[in-house]
Protein backbone atom coordinates (compact mmCIF):
# COMPACT_ATOMS: atom_id res chain seq x y z
CA UNK A 1 0.00 0.00 0.00
CA UNK A 2 1.57 3.51 -1.03
CA UNK A 3 1.29 6.30 1.04
CA UNK A 4 0.71 9.07 -0.62
CA UNK A 5 1.42 12.75 -0.19
CA UNK A 6 -2.05 13.88 1.23
CA UNK A 7 -2.27 10.25 3.05
CA UNK A 8 1.09 11.14 4.95
CA UNK A 9 -0.56 14.85 5.77
CA UNK A 10 -3.22 13.29 7.42
CA UNK A 11 -0.94 10.84 9.08
CA UNK A 12 1.03 13.77 10.43
CA UNK A 13 -2.02 15.78 11.65
CA UNK A 14 -3.49 12.94 13.80
CA UNK A 15 0.04 11.90 15.05
CA UNK A 16 0.42 15.16 16.33
CA UNK A 17 0.33 15.32 20.16
CA UNK A 18 -0.70 18.91 20.77
CA UNK A 19 -3.79 18.33 18.07
CA UNK A 20 -6.12 17.03 17.46
CA UNK A 21 -7.14 15.21 20.45
CA UNK A 22 -4.93 16.85 23.60
CA UNK A 23 -1.78 13.88 24.35
CA UNK A 24 -0.68 16.70 25.60
CA UNK A 25 -2.83 17.03 28.72
CA UNK A 26 -1.47 13.51 29.73
CA UNK A 27 2.11 12.47 31.12
CA UNK A 28 1.55 8.87 31.75
CA UNK A 29 2.50 8.66 35.31
CA UNK A 30 6.02 10.40 34.13
CA UNK A 31 4.74 13.43 36.17
CA UNK A 32 4.39 11.36 39.38
CA UNK A 33 7.99 9.27 38.79
CA UNK A 34 9.56 12.71 38.39
CA UNK A 35 7.55 14.39 41.43
CA UNK A 36 8.66 10.86 43.11
CA UNK A 37 12.96 11.56 42.48
CA UNK A 38 12.68 7.92 40.65
CA UNK A 39 13.65 9.98 37.22
CA UNK A 40 16.06 12.93 37.97
CA UNK A 41 18.06 13.48 34.30
CA UNK A 42 17.13 13.68 31.09
CA UNK A 43 19.07 10.19 30.99
CA UNK A 44 16.95 8.40 33.53
CA UNK A 45 13.96 9.47 31.35
CA UNK A 46 15.15 8.33 28.08
CA UNK A 47 15.49 4.77 30.04
CA UNK A 48 12.21 4.73 31.47
CA UNK A 49 10.43 5.65 28.39
CA UNK A 50 12.89 3.52 26.45
CA UNK A 51 11.64 0.43 28.41
CA UNK A 52 7.99 1.60 27.63
CA UNK A 53 9.05 1.66 23.87
CA UNK A 54 9.83 -1.85 24.45
CA UNK A 55 7.58 -3.61 26.46
CA UNK A 56 4.49 -1.56 26.38
CA UNK A 57 3.92 0.12 22.94
CA UNK A 58 5.39 -2.92 21.09
CA UNK A 59 4.08 -5.17 23.53
CA UNK A 60 0.77 -3.80 23.22
CA UNK A 61 -0.42 -0.77 20.83
CA UNK A 62 1.53 -1.83 17.79
CA UNK A 63 0.57 -5.42 18.01
CA UNK A 64 -3.13 -4.79 18.59
CA UNK A 65 -2.85 -1.56 15.72
CA UNK A 66 -1.83 -4.76 13.37
CA UNK A 67 -4.38 -6.97 14.17
CA UNK A 68 -7.13 -3.93 14.04
CA UNK A 69 -6.03 -2.88 10.18
CA UNK A 70 -6.29 -6.71 9.53
CA UNK A 71 -10.22 -6.85 11.01
CA UNK A 72 -10.53 -3.57 8.90
CA UNK A 73 -9.23 -4.78 5.90
CA UNK A 74 -12.33 -7.36 5.42
CA UNK A 75 -14.36 -5.38 7.42
CA UNK A 76 -14.64 -7.34 10.44
CA UNK A 77 -16.45 -5.20 12.61
CA UNK A 78 -16.77 -8.04 15.48
CA UNK A 79 -12.98 -8.37 15.62
CA UNK A 80 -12.35 -4.52 15.67
CA UNK A 81 -14.46 -4.61 18.95
CA UNK A 82 -12.66 -7.68 20.38
CA UNK A 83 -9.22 -5.88 19.96
CA UNK A 84 -10.87 -2.18 21.17
CA UNK A 85 -11.75 -4.26 24.02
CA UNK A 86 -8.61 -5.91 24.56
CA UNK A 87 -6.76 -2.94 24.20
CA UNK A 88 -8.54 -1.33 27.17
CA UNK A 89 -8.58 -3.99 29.39
CA UNK A 90 -4.85 -4.00 28.81
CA UNK A 91 -4.36 -0.78 30.72
CA UNK A 92 -3.41 -1.62 34.09
CA UNK A 93 -4.72 1.42 36.26
CA UNK A 94 -7.69 4.00 35.66
CA UNK A 95 -5.51 6.83 34.21
CA UNK A 96 -3.95 4.45 31.70
CA UNK A 97 -7.22 3.94 30.58
CA UNK A 98 -8.48 7.45 30.66
CA UNK A 99 -5.64 8.68 28.66
CA UNK A 100 -6.62 6.53 26.26
CA UNK A 101 -10.35 6.40 26.28
CA UNK A 102 -10.21 10.88 25.75
CA UNK A 103 -7.80 10.97 23.16
CA UNK A 104 -9.87 8.01 21.10
CA UNK A 105 -13.18 9.89 21.67
CA UNK A 106 -11.67 13.09 21.16
CA UNK A 107 -10.58 11.07 17.64
CA UNK A 108 -13.74 9.85 16.97
CA UNK A 109 -15.57 13.01 17.19
CA UNK A 110 -13.21 14.52 14.83
CA UNK A 111 -13.19 11.91 12.26
CA UNK A 112 -16.51 12.46 10.50
CA UNK A 113 -15.57 16.23 9.93
CA UNK A 114 -12.70 14.30 7.47
CA UNK A 115 -15.69 11.81 6.10
CA UNK A 116 -13.80 8.58 7.34
CA UNK A 117 -16.39 6.06 8.33
CA UNK A 118 -16.20 4.89 12.19
CA UNK A 119 -17.09 1.77 13.27
CA UNK A 120 -19.98 1.40 15.96
CA UNK A 121 -18.27 0.80 19.05
CA UNK A 122 -20.16 -0.68 22.63
CA UNK A 123 -18.68 1.84 25.12
CA UNK A 124 -15.62 3.24 25.71
CA UNK A 125 -13.25 3.73 22.34
CA UNK A 126 -9.41 3.22 22.50
CA UNK A 127 -7.35 5.66 20.26
CA UNK A 128 -5.49 2.79 19.06
CA UNK A 129 -8.66 1.48 17.34
CA UNK A 130 -10.08 5.08 16.17
CA UNK A 131 -6.31 5.53 14.53
CA UNK A 132 -6.08 2.49 13.01
CA UNK A 133 -9.68 3.22 11.28
CA UNK A 134 -8.67 6.49 9.85
CA UNK A 135 -5.05 5.17 8.19
CA UNK A 136 -7.04 2.17 6.84
CA UNK A 137 -9.41 4.35 5.16
CA UNK A 138 -6.47 7.13 4.06
CA UNK A 139 -4.85 4.21 2.23
CA UNK A 140 -1.75 4.52 5.16
CA UNK A 141 0.66 1.00 5.35
CA UNK A 142 0.26 -0.75 8.56
CA UNK A 143 3.96 -0.15 9.16
CA UNK A 144 3.88 3.71 8.14
CA UNK A 145 0.38 3.97 10.79
CA UNK A 146 2.90 2.54 13.40
CA UNK A 147 5.46 5.06 12.80
CA UNK A 148 2.99 7.62 12.94
CA UNK A 149 1.58 6.32 16.36
CA UNK A 150 5.17 5.95 17.75
CA UNK A 151 6.01 9.09 17.15
CA UNK A 152 2.48 10.61 18.59
CA UNK A 153 3.58 8.72 21.94
CA UNK A 154 7.64 9.77 21.82
CA UNK A 155 6.52 13.77 21.17
CA UNK A 156 3.93 14.01 23.91
CA UNK A 157 6.20 12.10 26.52
CA UNK A 158 9.25 14.32 25.61
CA UNK A 159 7.17 17.16 25.59
CA UNK A 160 5.76 16.16 29.43
CA UNK A 161 9.36 15.65 30.60
CA UNK A 162 10.48 19.56 29.19
CA UNK A 163 7.24 20.69 31.48
CA UNK A 164 8.36 18.49 34.80
CA UNK A 165 12.11 18.28 34.64
CA UNK A 166 14.85 21.73 34.16
CA UNK A 167 15.63 20.03 30.43
CA UNK A 168 16.56 22.81 27.98
CA UNK A 169 15.77 22.02 23.88
CA UNK A 170 18.93 20.54 23.10
CA UNK A 171 18.10 17.48 25.41
CA UNK A 172 14.78 17.15 24.06
CA UNK A 173 15.78 16.77 20.76
CA UNK A 174 18.54 14.45 21.09
CA UNK A 175 16.18 12.91 23.72
CA UNK A 176 13.47 12.53 20.80
CA UNK A 177 16.36 11.51 18.30
CA UNK A 178 17.33 8.54 20.23
CA UNK A 179 13.98 7.22 20.81
CA UNK A 180 12.97 7.31 17.21
CA UNK A 181 16.14 5.23 16.49
CA UNK A 182 14.30 2.49 18.49
CA UNK A 183 10.78 2.36 16.47
CA UNK A 184 11.82 0.59 13.50
CA UNK A 185 13.03 -2.24 16.14
CA UNK A 186 9.67 -1.95 17.72
CA UNK A 187 7.71 -2.29 15.03
CA UNK A 188 9.27 -5.49 14.27
CA UNK A 189 9.29 -6.99 17.42
CA UNK A 190 5.35 -6.44 17.33
CA UNK A 191 4.85 -8.38 13.96
CA UNK A 192 6.17 -11.39 15.59
CA UNK A 193 3.83 -11.44 19.16
CA UNK A 194 1.68 -13.77 18.65
CA UNK A 195 -2.20 -13.64 20.02
CA UNK A 196 -1.69 -14.97 23.43
CA UNK A 197 1.14 -13.15 23.86
CA UNK A 198 -0.01 -9.63 23.73
CA UNK A 199 -0.03 -7.48 26.92
CA UNK A 200 1.93 -5.39 29.25
CA UNK A 201 3.30 -5.33 32.84
CA UNK A 202 5.58 -2.83 33.88
CA UNK A 203 5.13 -2.75 37.85
CA UNK A 204 6.87 0.51 37.97
CA UNK A 205 4.78 2.38 35.48
CA UNK A 206 1.45 1.17 37.00
CA UNK A 207 2.48 2.39 40.61
CA UNK A 208 3.41 5.96 38.85
CA UNK A 209 0.07 6.21 37.86
CA UNK A 210 -1.80 4.86 40.82
CA UNK A 211 0.18 7.58 42.82
CA UNK A 212 -0.77 10.46 40.05
CA UNK A 213 -4.20 9.77 40.76
CA UNK A 214 -4.02 11.45 44.36
CA UNK A 215 -0.79 13.72 44.02
CA UNK A 216 -1.63 16.53 45.70
CA UNK A 217 -0.79 19.14 43.29
CA UNK A 218 -0.22 18.63 39.52
CA UNK A 219 -0.20 19.42 35.71
CA UNK A 220 -1.54 16.43 34.11
CA UNK A 221 -4.57 14.82 34.09
CA UNK A 222 -2.30 11.53 33.99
Amino acid sequence: MNTTDHALLRLLHISSAGLPVGAYAFSHGLEYAIEAGWLKTDTDIESWLSAQLRFSVAALDLPILLRLDQALAISDHTAVRYWNAMILASRETHELQLTDTATGLALQKLLPEFDVPIVAMHGPVSFVTVFAQAARHWQIGVRMAGLGLCWSWIENQVNAATKLLPMGQTQAQRMMHSLQIQVPAAIAAAAEVEDDRIGVSLPALSLASMHHETQYSRLFRS
